[in-house]
């Protein structure tokens, strides 16, 4: 049996109730516990505020197309410039290393507790999984990182193999990496696109068959297909976002791979790091769930949503942000040893260049941000259960994660000659002072075109992210009502219990 508004009313039960066990809790656990008695009180609440978007939606919505458009003139001032000489670009890179590191890794904080069959991320899913829409900003962001990338033939290092002299090696992979990056950040974006489609599937349903007349439901009823919640239908639709959200966390770690190999760790010689591509990604991971809390923060106090985002979903979130900031100075630290104790004159370069040299005052805020204050912070029972504190922490974790791309990105595109047969072999060496070239002592700290472009593609994350939750409702309904099956309250003693089912 199914209702037509979204819960299968007969599979969903015995999951909860005749193929599951309970689990008892003392007091109704805060997010959990949905002010509503009654599946259509839900879909009316959520519907409602779905249909009547605040004021602070469209001051949203403004302040993002304003900051974009002071992106785009930003390009248009870059591209005066050229590609030629790289280190123009270096913030350009950044921004596209940023979005790739924060927004494109958010959705898997609603993947991986969904695969656990948690409860606590049921009203946060759909938030992180609208991230996955940004993925079309970013991958408008990387078509020119394509112009900027030397290719193979001007003699740069690079994960794949490329041999002039050979007939074969010579034609099919000399556009390397520009079709493979391509191809993997496209299945991506892909991914993520029908991840978010197929989740809110239900959901625009319901607004296909509550909303007013007008263009939202006229999207809504195309995107919603033929949804009625038969039991088929649900099916499917639990077994796919399985297969998406893993195959998504897949292309995840291979996109991270292939940007940090052949558009960072590769144009820097005497840069040697197999450890780093993990590193990169895992970094993401943290900044992903830093997103997620901020995004929890907005939807919470500016989109009406109190009654279902509460300290139960920071709490949760809260404890991956900490797990994540230690396993952020695991991977650092794996890799700076290797660097450190080698004391290869190259490798004391990197070093020099990214962590010790002109960049040494950007890595100690980095480190502070990323490792130091969460673990000296988060560390308390107390300020995890809560929820500014872990509001605040991530600000510091976004703003780390900003910086860490800028030591990284801009000092790689700042080297000059990246791409020329003639300097790239010899571009980092010490000379006879033994300190770096003269060149590459000083940090590249941004100009007016280069802060215009970060103001813009923070304003256009901003802006996808809103115009899309105009159209799939930024709590997940379905969720909501599918919750309401696997729990009850029961008198124990004086106070009350919530008891949860769990599918086994």
């Amino acid at each position: 049996m199914a209702t037509h508004d979204g819960v299968a009313t007969g599979s969903a039960a015995n999951n909860g109730q005749h193929r599951g066990h309970h689990e008892g809790h003392h007091g109704p656990r805060e997010g959990l516990y949905v002010p509503f008695t009654t599946q259509g009180d839900v879909v009316k609440d959520l519907v409602g505020k779905h249909d009547k978007p605040s004021d602070k939606w469209w001051s949203g919505v403004a302040a993002g197309a304003i900051l974009l458009v002071l992106g785009i003139i930003g390009f248009a001032l870059r591209l005066t410039d050229g590609v030629s000489d790289r280190i123009v670009w270096g913030y350009f890179a950044m921004m596209f290393a940023f979005v790739l590191t924060t927004a494109q890794a958010a959705p898997m904080v609603a993947i991986a507790p969904r695969i656990a069959n948690s409860h606590w991320r049921r009203p946060i899913s759909r938030a992180a999984e609208l991230w996955t829409a940004v993925g079309l900003f970013n991958l408008i962001l990387f078509i020119p990182m394509l112009w900027i990338l030397p290719p193979l033939s001007d003699g740069r290092r690079s994960l794949w193999f490329w041999n002039p002299e050979d007939p074969f090696f010579s034609r099919v992979p000399v556009h390397s990496p520009h079709i493979w990056a391509t191809l993997a950040i496209v299945a991506l974006v892909i991914t993520g696109v029908m991840l978010l489609w197929l989740s809110a599937m239900p959901d625009l349903a319901l607004v296909r068959d509550h909303a007013p007349d007008g263009l939202r439901k006229r999207i809504a009823t195309r995107l919603s297909r033929n949804w009625v919640g038969t039991s088929g239908q649900w099916n499917m639709l639990h077994h796919r976002m399985g297969i998406l959200g893993a195959f998504y966390f897949i292309m995840l770690i291979f996109v991270h791979f292939l940007i940090s190999v052949d558009f960072l760790i590769a144009l820097v010689p005497g840069w040697i790091d197999a450890l780093y591509p993990i590193t990169h990604a895992a970094n993401a991971l943290q900044a992903g769930v830093a997103t997620v809390i901020l995004t929890m923060v907005v939807l919470r106090q500016w989109g009406g949503y109190k009654d279902y985002i509460t300290l139960e979903q920071f709490w949760g979130v809260s404890k991956l942000l900490f797990a994540l900031s230690l396993l952020w100075f695991w991977f650092w630290f794996s890799s700076f040893n290797v660097f450190w104790y080698g004391k290869k004159p190259n490798e004391e370069s990197v070093l020099e260049l990214l962590t010790v040299g002109p960049y040494l005052p950007v890595f100690i805020a980095v480190f502070i941000l990323c490792f130091a204050a969460p673990l000296f912070v988060m560390m308390w029972n107390v300020v995890r259960k809560s929820i500014w504190g872990p509001a605040i922490m991530s600000v510091g974790v976004l703003l780390g994660t900003l910086l860490d791309r800028l030591r990284l990105y801009v000092a790689t595109y700042s080297i000059p000659g990246i791409g020329d047969p003639n300097v790239d072999k010899h571009l980092i060496h010490l000379d006879d002072s033994g300190r770096l070239p003269l060149a590459i002592r000083y940090a590249h700290w941004p100009g007016i075109p280069d802060i215009l472009i970060v103001l813009g593609v923070i304003g256009g994350c901003v802006l996808v992210y809103l115009l899309f939750a105009r159209i799939i409702p930024p709590v997940n309904i379905w969720e909501q009502k599918e919750l309401m099956l696997y729990k009850m309250h029961k008198s124990y003693h004086r106070t009350q219990v919530l008891i949860l089912g769990k599918p086994r």
